[in-house]
């Protein structure tokens, strides 16, 4: 990748921009985006229409809740509409979901007997529900592997007499423009009809007392949400300007807040531009399966991130194909998931080339800014890759952004590159190349990092030395929860050390559940640096140094973002030890990092 930090063009197109506006971006984008899809799409058109498969799926000792075909026919085709609607008032035109229907309109529901009584199954059986639909759907020409499905799982509990509710089901989705399922739940209180109303009010066992509007605002907002999933949208939330306009977010909280202007409770839920120029090229919207197996393939040359404003512009030029029509970036905070990033998004001109303007980040709080490609033939892909490629930030408390990691991770990511591929010659040549910016922080960092191929580790220490990193000694032990014990850097293509917006030259990797163990001497006298979570994994850690078995230093549970500075007397100790445990919940983001760990005399 070509790397260019300083751009007279980049300045030049971000003061011709003016004023960005929710409509301005529609406007000035769209037309743009399409022109590229239409004209890809039209040459050696193959034109099919994909479909959304739809099924209820019941315990083996329950009927469907009444009325389910009417109710979940007239809920979908409301989503439907939805879709629509939002992706008309963006420009795309009324590309939306099409359903398998029946004669009269009906769509076609395809019943499925769970093999166990209702007491087997919990929200998490999604998997297992699943698998007991594929048959049944294989024998009805689904191949749900190659398809969108939705699963209503008749698992809630109306007490009528009561006025009660309470549901044990699978509510999650995931997908890409190839394939996808999304689990849902049915109940008698899932009806379009009641969504404008006010009352009754009952009491939900997961949202309290609310009025049946509500009930309905939340779960058939919760389907249109989910199949967002299966489609392969993520989280994300709406900008301010967006909210003033448009309301809430659909991929944000906008599944709560579906419908609510029937009732005037709010302006209800919309689509950002993000996510409908993602699903513009996705099959079951555009009717188009032309290239759908060909796989990301992007180039990506001439990035450049540099401060503009408070935020920061992303521009580079991109080379595809299928060509990419549109380009994403994600603002996400750290913390609270993915469910608050904001978006932006831009359109590459004739020559590939794209500013994403990024203005909307969270003051005080560290993030990564994830850039996503959209192909024509529906593939989202992030940085040579099929995942987006993320830019650590920090931001300050007066809501300005410090991109200087970003910027390391940059200009790093050849490098990074070709020590993933082993590759000696390459990664000579990356670190000639990076030496030309005579920066001696980036150049230490190049330099460790580009050590960690095959570092050379010190067995003995002599008395002479006073101060010593514990990522250049041989350890006694080194175990890890995910991948290999590596030292000055993180494992694969995952790169260099970022913690809190920040990049360190020197560490440990040491994802929880992690243990590493050092012999010394008894001649140290005190071991210093800091701890934290690798910046891009939303995990929770606890750090903990012993020695000789004894505790010398606890954390309490830290979270991703920001990394704490850690001290301990190793006086007398001859065997030290660094563990890395999980937070108390799953460990799949516990990516623990030992920061620049010194032991001196």
């Amino acid at each position: 990748m070509k790397i260019r930090i300083n751009s007279c063009c980049l300045l030049l197109a971000s003061l011709m921009t003016g004023l960005a506006t929710p409509e301005n971006d529609i406007a000035s984008q769209v037309p743009a985006a399409r022109a590229i899809l239409d004209e890809w799409q039209a040459e050696k058109p193959e034109r099919a229409q994909r479909k959304l498969h739809v099924i209820l799926w019941t315990p083996s000792d329950r009927e469907p809740a009444p009325g389910y075909r009417e109710r979940l026919s007239a809920v979908l085709h409301d989503i439907q509409k939805f879709y629509a609607k939002e992706m008309t008032r963006v420009g795309f035109g009324p590309r939306t979901l099409r359903f398998d229907e029946e004669s009269g309109g009906m769509i076609r529901i395809h019943q499925v007997r769970g093999r166990h009584p209702y007491a087997h199954y919990a929200t998490k059986s999604g998997s297992e529900i699943r698998e007991e639909c594929l048959k049944p759907l294989k024998q009805a020409g689904v191949d749900a592997d190659k398809e969108t499905i939705v699963i209503f799982c008749n698992m809630a509990n109306w007490d009528a007499d009561k006025g009660t509710m309470t549901q044990n089901s699978p509510y999650y989705a995931g997908g890409t423009h190839m394939k996808g399922t999304a689990w849902q739940v049915d109940s008698p209180l899932l009806n379009l009809d009641f969504l404008a109303k006010k009352e009754p009010v009952f009491h939900d066992g997961q949202y309290g007392n609310i009025s049946v509007g509500r009930y309905n605002s939340i779960f058939i907002g919760g389907v249109a949400h989910e199949l967002g999933h299966a489609l392969g949208l993520p989280h994300a939330c709406e900008r301010e300007d967006e909210k003033e306009s448009f309301g809430t977010a659909l991929m944000g909280s906008g599944n709560r807040s579906y419908g609510e202007n029937l009732r005037g409770e709010g302006k209800g839920t919309f689509l950002t531009l993000a996510h409908a120029l993602r699903l513009a090229s996705h099959p079951i919207f555009c009717g188009s399966i032309k290239g759908v197996d060909i796989p990301a393939n992007v180039l990506v040359t001439d990035a450049s991130i540099q401060q503009a404003g408070n935020g920061c512009d992303f521009s580079a030029t991109v080379k595809a194909d299928p060509p990419v029509y549109g380009v994403v970036a994600y603002m996400d905070p750290e913390g609270g998931g993915d469910y608050d990033a904001t978006t932006t998004t831009a359109v590459p001109d004739k020559n590939g080339k794209f500013v994403l303007h990024c203005q909307t980040f969270a003051k005080g709080k560290a993030g990564e800014l994830r850039v996503v490609y959209l192909q024509s033939n529906g593939v989202a892909s992030g940085f040579l890759s099929a995942t987006p490629y993320s830019y650590p930030y920090l931001v300050d408390s007066s809501g300005k952004v410090d991109i200087s990691a970003s910027r390391t991770r940059l200009l790093l990511e050849p490098l990074v590159a070709a020590v993933a591929a082993r590759a000696p010659a390459a990664v000579e040549l990356r670190l000639k190349e990076l030496a030309s910016f005579k920066d001696d922080s980036l150049s230490e960092i190049a330099r460790c990092y580009a050590n960690s191929i095959s570092p050379r580790l010190k067995s003995g220490i002599g008395p002479g030395t006073n101060r010593v990193l514990l990522s250049e000694m041989a350890t006694a032990e080194a175990l890890t929860g995910y991948g290999p014990p590596t030292r000055d850097g993180l494992p694969g293509r995952d790169g260099i050390l970022i913690c809190g917006g920040r990049a360190y030259a020197r560490g440990l990797y040491a994802h929880a559940p992690a243990r590493h163990v050092w012999e010394l001497d008894g001649s140290w006298k005190s071991l210093q640096g800091r701890a934290g979570i690798a910046d891009g994994h939303d995990g929770t850690v606890r750090f903990v140094i012993e020695g000789d078995g004894k505790l010398l230093w606890q954390s309490d549970v830290v979270k991703a973002g920001k990394s704490l500075p850690f001290q301990a007397d190793l006086s007398g100790i001859r065997k030290l030890t660094l563990r890395t445990e999980d937070g108390g919940d799953e460990t799949r983001g516990d990516w623990g990092l030992w920061l620049a760990p010194e032991i001196s005399r």
